[in-house]
C-alpha cells in the first residue's frame, strides 16, 4: 500500500476554534498549466457573479477571520484569508487559472468560504504539522520573491530534520512546495472554524477529493478531518 499523508495539530492549538481537512490525490498524470477555464469552474464563477458579495455570508467571513486572529496576526488587508481574495477575484472577472490542482483548490475554497492550501507531496513530505508561526519566520510566496511574515499565523509545516518548516497557511503558500508541471502527488489542507457545523468542512473535503479524481486524473484520493477540542 502506498504511503498516505498525515496532518497533526501542535499541542499549542488545543482548544482553539479550529478544524482542518486533509485531502490527498495520488498518481496524477501531471499538472500542466490551465489554458482554458474548465466547465466546473465556469459554472461556479457564474453562480458567484449572479449572487454577488453575499455568496460568502458575513457570518462565515467573520468566523474565519476570528479563527485566524491571534497575537500579532490580523486577518485583513493583504493578510485577508485566501477565500476572501478568491471571491473578490471572481466578482472582478480576474479569477486565477493556474493548473488543474490549484484550480480545484481555489474552486473548493471559493464555494465553501474556507481558505485552503495545496502542496506537492513529493516536495513537502508526507508528515505535516499545523501550528502557529514563530517570531522571525517567513517565506517567499510568489515568483517575484515577495515574503510573508508568519508570526502567529496558522501554518502547515513540513518536517525538516528534527524540526518543522512552514510551507503553507490560509493566506499565501510557500513557493518551495507549490505544485508544478511535474507534480504527481498532492495534499491540501482546508481550514475551518470548529464552532461551525462539521458537515460543511466534510462536504468541502469530499468534493475536493472527487474533483482531484475527475478533473486532475488522480488514481487514489482520500480525506481526513482533524479537530481541536471544543
Amino acid at each position: 500500500m502506498s504511503e498516505l499523508p498525515s496532518l497533526v495539530f501542535d499541542s499549542g492549538l488545543e482548544h482553539a476554534d479550529l478544524s482542518a481537512a486533509l485531502v490527498w490525490g495520488l498518481g496524477l498524470p501531471g499538472c500542466p498549466r490551465t489554458e482554458t477555464c474548465p466547465g466546473f469552474l465556469t459554472e461556479l464563477l457564474a453562480r458567484v457573479r449572479s449572487t454577488g458579495e453575499s455568496f460568502l455570508s458575513s457570518e462565515r467571513r467573520k468566523a474565519v477571520r476570528n479563527m485566524l486572529r491571534y497575537g500579532a496576526f490580523k486577518p485583513s488587508g493583504r493578510s485577508k484569508p485566501s477565500s476572501e481574495y478568491l471571491l473578490a477575484a471572481a466578482l472582478e472577472g480576474d479569477f486565477p487559472l493556474v493548473n488543474p490542482v490549484v484550480d480545484v483548490n481555489n474552486a473548493v475554497s471559493l464555494e465553501s468560504g474556507y481558505p485552503a492550501s495545496v502542496f506537492d507531496l513529493d516536495l513537502c513530505g508526507y508528515s505535516l504539522l499545523l501550528r502557529r508561526g514563530l517570531a522571525g519566520e517567513s517565506y517567499v510566496f510568489n515568483p517575484s520573491g515577495q515574503i510573508i511574515d508568519l508570526r502567529d499565523l496558522l501554518c502547515v509545516c513540513r518536517q525538516e530534520g528534527s524540526g518543522w518548516r512552514p510551507c503553507g497557511n490560509p493566506v499565501k503558500d510557500s513557493m518551495e512546495t507549490k505544485t508544478r508541471e511535474s507534480t504527481r502527488n498532492v495534499a491540501a489542507v482546508i481550514y475551518a472554524p470548529a464552532s461551525e457545523s462539521n458537515d460543511h468542512i466534510e462536504q468541502a473535503a469530499v468534493h475536493f477529493a472527487e474533483l482531484l479524481q475527475s478533473q486532475c486524473g488522480a488514481t487514489g484520493t482520500g480525506v481526513a478531518i482533524i479537530q481541536t477540542l471544543k
